[in-house]
């Protein structure tokens, strides 16, 4: 049975729901991820996480659970992210176990082929591990065969140019099947690419890193923000970086940006590695900021753990 609550900061996630106006959205988790906060995280202080208990777990490693959001409205499913894929990782610095994203999609009575749009955030594997599978004759095909693939126009041009930028796929796996696809689709800041749904460009932690504005019915709106945020903390620190940002100056910029949206009252965030606080809100002044996780609906248990 479903029950509402709000999870843990320092817990992995569960599939949660929440409902806003005429738009329901729906955490898919892929699985489970944990950073070690010293090697992620380089400007917090160990003083930081010492008076911030709540935001390790009980190994003193920062919570980030991997998934994608998927978008429901007018019988219409778009789906921003794609999950890490099948991927099981423990050394000094990470933790991952995550694959199970199509079988949550599966348990929520959804099939790949129901998705009309896919959305990405950036290129990094943890946002595109099903974007392609292989078919039964060994080749890459899309996982989501009926939906256009977006990705920022700033995101691809280092691909287009032979870069490989750290964190994105392989050849194989990903570039080659994203290049040849018919339905590749690249998109710039402040364009409408579903019903509304509104890119924001907030580069930084990749090349093109893209936001995504969904504005209901009512004009209230959530915010699916990516990887600009990793944690809380860098809320109220803007200045902190991630260690796999690309472009440690820009971020503040961005995330600034962001802050400026978040602070609407009729905002609402999605911090798709935030433990199992993926919905909430920014409340508090400008030097106070704090991240207030939302009631949501558990559908389904935490669907891996490290």
């Amino acid at each position: 049975m479903a029950i509402d609550s709000i999870g843990q900061l320092n817990a992995q996630a569960a599939v949660r729901r929440f409902r806003m106006d005429d738009v329901t959205f729906t955490f898919i988790a892929d699985g489970a991820m944990a950073m070690a906060p010293h090697a992620f995280i380089h400007a917090a202080a160990p003083a930081y996480w010492a008076d911030h208990p709540e935001h390790l777990d009980r190994q003193g490693w920062i919570v980030m659970s991997a998934g994608g959001l998927l978008v429901e409205r007018d019988h219409r499913l778009i789906l921003i992210d794609a999950g890490f894929g099948p991927a099981t990782i423990a050394d000094a610095i990470s933790r991952v176990n995550c694959g199970a994203f199509l079988d949550v999609l599966t348990r929520l009575g959804r099939n790949p082929a129901d998705i009309e749009t896919l959305a990405l955030t950036h290129l990094h594997v943890d946002h595109t591990g099903w974007a392609f599978v292989d078919s039964a004759w060994g080749q890459r095909e899309p996982t989501f065969p009926n939906a256009p693939y977006l990705v920022a126009t700033l995101e691809w041009e280092p691909i287009a140019r032979g870069e490989r930028p750290p964190g994105v796929p392989g050849e194989r796996e990903f570039i080659e099947p994203l290049q040849s696809h018919a339905a590749l689709r690249l998109i710039g800041d402040g364009e409408e690419v579903a019903p509304g749904i509104t890119a924001i460009v907030t580069r930084g932690h990749s090349a093109g890193h893209t936001s995504y504005v969904v504005t209901t019915s009512k004009g209230n709106r959530l915010i699916a923000f990516g990887d600009c945020f990793h944690s809380p903390a860098q809320l109220l620190h803007p200045g902190w970086p991630s260690t796999p940002d690309i472009d440690p100056a820009a971020v503040p910029g961005a995330r600034q940006r962001l802050i400026n949206e978040l602070r609407n009252g009729n905002t609402v965030g999605f911090a798709v590695h935030f433990g199992d606080q993926q919905f909430g809100m920014l409340t508090g002044d400008a030097d106070a900021l704090a991240w207030r996780a939302l009631p949501t609906t558990v559908v389904l248990p935490p669907p891996r753990a490290v």
